[in-house]
């Protein structure tokens, strides 16, 4: 973030952080504000001096001459006021887009933090809009707020006092009105929030159908469903508008509505200031007194009604901060740390674990009571049944995954580890090779100057890069969709081994190639590997014979051992490895 230098935030889930960390620019807009709203009142003022003037010209008691000084002074004072308001508005910008920024930065590295569990227990499409549509309304209700204390609040004192010194009976007697206004806003105030919390998750579907209807176009063109999803998508995009008409209703339409019931003292003004002009009222007025009071009243009357719509305003602002709060104040010590460098790998290490039990939360599975041990050079097949936590346990080493017991690097412990340290440690690639809209020598170098070839040589994917037209410069495509899952995979793995740390946690990397493909990279990979622990994550069993040891995860728990004596002493192994024999030729070994 821009620090307590440029957008740092204490506290991003508290509003009043964001005030304070703007107090330079919110000191301009109130000076500005005041000086502004203070020569309002100069407007009513000289309107009533230049129809009294008028009235005196053509009862010939004053000359064109006068009228032409007081419109001289009036527009001198009308471009000073004017000036402060450009100062005001410039300033609230300046603040309104300051708050965005640092909102946006803040979300950004909230969810660029979050574990991919927590990421799948949200919605893809509210966090799209809590990212986009959320942070404008929250910054916009801050810049109204901001804006109106001023334009509302002193403009409103301004008047009032000015309406009081001309006749405060009739001032009283002619605001009755404005407090139902202010009433009404309130009872508002829930139909409002509903109606906006209705509002954004409508939005939130619609987006993420709009992101499903993309992503998987191709499946439904190919399976007949396009017609299908295209009237699931016009509902959904009706029920959108629906909900944004009903949302936008009580703070737009309800404007003229404020408005009148504002305006309802003026019938009171007509009579009694009409009887002040005559001389027969409380007060002895003359035209230009009516005039300016006339002004000023009408002047009140709108910024009650601005007031108003404002309440409304804040409360729809409101429904977007609670929405956002919870992600803004979400790993605020990992948002505000420094970016670091990708550390240098670290020494071989033994790997230790003793005693380990780790889940995702309360409500998932957990395995428990895992205790292996693997040196540098060794290849640990970690396998298991679907759902077993395979990929759990590999998350566990990139801080994804909550844990017990202890874990060992040689002889420190994996606690006392910083994360700049652990990432010396572990190299990790997931089931999915998430690629980059980038090239496959970017994919894979990272911006790193190295040459990539020796890497696409040891997955085996060189001589198909070589084919291709631009070769290492091919573009991957979005998430590597110009090419196949295996060479997407082969990539990632390749990636991986550019990058290299004494720990290699690989799930599922070959899920994708064929087994005689997988068993000359895995002689790679374990040439390559002679001073590193590999851990091997797998489904596919063919090649766990020539494994140092297994890891067969089951009911909870783990069994390590050699594959022979697993295939003796754990049943469950030796069938799911007989089962998958059956169907495999061996000589693809």
């Amino acid at each position: 973030m821009i620090g307590i230098t440029k957008g740092q935030i204490d506290h991003p889930d508290r509003i009043l952080s964001y005030f304070k960390r703007e107090l330079p620019i919110l000191g301009i807009v109130t000076v500005t504000g005041l000086l502004y709203n203070l020569g309002l009142g100069a407007g009513p003022y000289f309107e009533g001096l230049m129809a009294q003037c008028l009235y005196d010209i053509l009862r010939h008691d004053a000359v064109p001459m006068d009228m032409v000084k007081i419109a001289t002074a009036y527009v001198v004072v009308l471009g000073l006021v004017q000036a402060m308001r450009a100062g005001k508005r410039y300033s609230v910008r300046i603040f309104s887009a300051q708050i965005s920024w640092i909102m946006r930065h803040t979300l950004y590295h909230s969810l660029v933090h979050m574990s991919r569990h927590e990421l799948g227990r949200e919605n893809l499409g509210n966090l799209m809009t809590k990212a986009v549509s959320d942070v404008d309304a929250c910054s916009e209700g801050m810049r109204k707020f901001t804006t109106e204390i001023f334009d509302t609040g002193v403009a409103l004192v301004v008047y009032f006092v000015m309406l009081l010194v001309y006749d405060w009976r009739l001032t009283f007697l002619a605001c009755c009105m404005i407090p139902v206004a202010y009433v009404l806003a309130n009872r508002l105030k829930h139909v409002v929030s509903r109606a906006n919390i209705a509002y954004k998750g409508a939005e939130g579907r619609l987006n993420l159908m709009t992101m499903d209807r993309i992503s998987h176009a191709l499946t439904y063109r190919i399976n007949g469903r396009e017609a299908q999803r295209n009237a699931s998508y016009e509902t959904q995009l009706t029920a959108y508008e629906k909900a944004s008409a009903k949302a936008n209703i009580f703070e737009g339409s309800m404007m003229p509505i404020y408005n009148a019931i504002a305006m309802g003292g003026m019938l009171m003004i007509f009579y009694f200031g009409g009887r002040n002009v005559l001389g027969d009222g409380w007060m002895a007025w003359d035209i230009a007194s009516f005039t300016t009071y006339v002004a000023c009243f009408t002047k009140l009357a709108i910024k009650t009604s601005h007031a108003a719509k404002l309440f409304n305003a804040v409360q729809k602002a409101q429904v977007s901060w609670q929405r956002l709060k919870p992600l803004l104040g979400l790993h605020v010590a990992q948002a505000e740390a420094p970016a670091q460098a990708a550390p240098a790998p670290a020494a071989p290490v033994t790997l230790t674990l003793s005693d380990v039990t780790c889940r995702y939360d309360a409500a998932s599975p957990s395995l428990a009571h895992l205790s292996f041990t693997a040196k540098p050079g060794e290849i640990i097949g970690i396998t298991g049944v679907v759902a077993s936590g395979k990929s759990m346990l590999g998350k566990l080493f990139i801080d994804e995954v909550p844990w017990r017991g202890t874990i060992r690097l040689g002889d420190r412990d994996f606690r006392d580890l910083t994360q700049a340290e652990r990432r010396s440690y572990i190299s990790y690639m997931g089931h999915e090779p998430e690629l980059m809209t980038a090239t496959i020598e970017e994919n894979i170098a990272l911006g790193d100057p190295i040459d990539v070839w020796p890497y696409l040589q040891s997955v085996c994917l060189d001589e198909e890069i070589a084919a291709l037209p631009d070769q290492a410069q091919t573009v991957a495509g979005s998430s590597g969709t110009q090419l196949s899952g295996g060479q997407q995979a082969r990539i990632a793995l390749a990636r991986t081994l550019a990058h290299v740390k004494p720990i290699v946690v690989l799930d599922d990397p070959l899920a994708s190639v064929d087994p005689k493909g997988e068993g000359r990279i895995l002689a790679n990979l374990r040439a390559a590997g002679q001073d590193k622990v590999i851990l091997y994550i797998s489904h596919r069993l063919l090649h766990f014979p020539d494994f140092d040891r297994v890891l067969f995860l089951h009911d909870g728990t783990g069994t390590c051992g050699t594959h022979t004596e697993l295939m003796s002493r754990c049943p469950a192994y030796a069938e799911l490895y007989r089962k998958q024999a059956e169907g495999v030729d061996y000589d693809a070994r």
